[in-house]
């Protein structure tokens, strides 16, 4: 089988992303330092596909220590370069710790992967590159304005370091996905969103309230330009969203790409209010929040979602889930976890 690097494979995305991987016939080997999870999503990943993924708990900060792995595992075709830290509001706080971890890390993998020959990089970059994007939707030639928060800034660093190195290092082609509010769980409801740290996207915020492990929400917003005055987002099923990187890769395998590194948005194509996402998470669970209408948080963008047409025509993905079974599986897993 031909070997898969994930890095971030024990985080939400990079978990989901692996079952994917596995059940198309990809070898998958694991990079995370834990910082922000736990090794449990791997049980889920065995009991879903039947495959044990060895995951290495180090710091991809440290070259030395990356190099090692890339040695030890001769052969790999293809990296899925999720690892970086990624909550808005704390990159605020703390900008050089963000500068730091995202950007580092993705020079030693892009080091690693033409020393070891590896030629095919999916980089895990975001809608929030845009920021407050002057039309809607976003396509992929969209501009970017100004950088909301010190997280989107290094999602915009990262873009440019891989199409700088990428047109030198001929042997070396990239896709930057942008995707945009990644949410739900797998239907087996035996990996989910589990971050070790205060969970602050909002679909998690929801399901922790409803189970009262909060005894309340805040709405970030109500006087915003939009149909409710809450922010609107495009929130994309995780389990969707893994599987435009497995198209990806194949893309790159195959050779289609034109040029050494391209861009593709992945999301639904619509956007949906904070107070729209309340409203379908009752009505799929029966289930009532206890939310305030707060004031607007530093960092946020008003609001974002995509065009998809270009991932659709080149790589053949369209999304399969909406918001309701976002909601839906979200709601099982966070059961699961709460033992109810």
């Amino acid at each position: 089988m031909q070997k898969v690097l994930v890095t971030g494979g024990t985080g939400y995305i990079g978990s989901h992303t692996i079952v994917d991987l596995i059940e198309n016939g990809f070898e998958v080997i694991s990079i995370d330092n834990l910082s922000n999870s736990d090794e449990k999503p791997l049980d889920g990943i065995e009991e879903i596909t039947g495959k044990r993924v060895r995951n290495y708990a180090i710091d991809l900060c440290d070259l030395e220590k990356t190099r090692q792995i890339f040695a030890e595992n001769p052969g790999i075709i293809g990296i899925i370069h999720f690892a970086a830290l990624k909550s808005v509001e704390e990159s605020v706080f703390q900008p050089l710790r963000y500068f730091h971890n995202n950007n580092e890390s993705l020079v030693n993998v892009l080091a690693c992967a033409q020393e070891f020959g590896v030629q095919n990089i999916i980089f895990s970059s975001s809608c929030s590159v845009y920021g407050n994007a002057k039309e809607l939707p976003v396509t992929e030639a969209t501009p970017f304005q100004e950088a909301e928060c010190p997280y989107a800034r290094t999602k915009q660093m990262g873009e440019k370091i891989i199409e700088d190195f990428t047109k030198v290092t001929k042997e070396v082609r990239a896709i930057c996905l942008r995707y945009f509010n990644p949410a739900g769980a797998h239907e087996s409801a035996l990996i989910g969103e589990s971050p070790r740290t205060k969970a602050s996207n909002l679909v998690p915020v929801i399901t922790e309230t409803a189970i009262g492990k909060r005894a309340s929400m805040n709405v970030f917003g109500s006087d915003y330009d939009t149909r409710d005055g809450s922010c609107v987002r495009d929130y994309i099923h995780v389990m969707d969203l893994a599987a435009a990187h497995t198209a990806c890769l194949r893309y790159l395998m195959e050779g289609k790409n034109t040029a050494p590194s391209e861009i593709f948005n992945v999301g639904i194509g619509d956007g949906v209010t904070v107070l729209e996402a309340i409203n379908a998470f009752e009505k799929v669970t029966g289930e009532k929040l206890n939310y305030i209408l707060g004031p607007r948080r530093a960092g946020d963008v008003v609001s974002i979602y995509a065009n998809r047409d270009k991932a659709e025509r080149l790589l053949g993905w369209v999304p399969k889930r909406d918001i309701e079974e976002i909601m839906r599986t979200a709601w099982a897993w966070q059961v699961k976890c709460a033992g109810v």
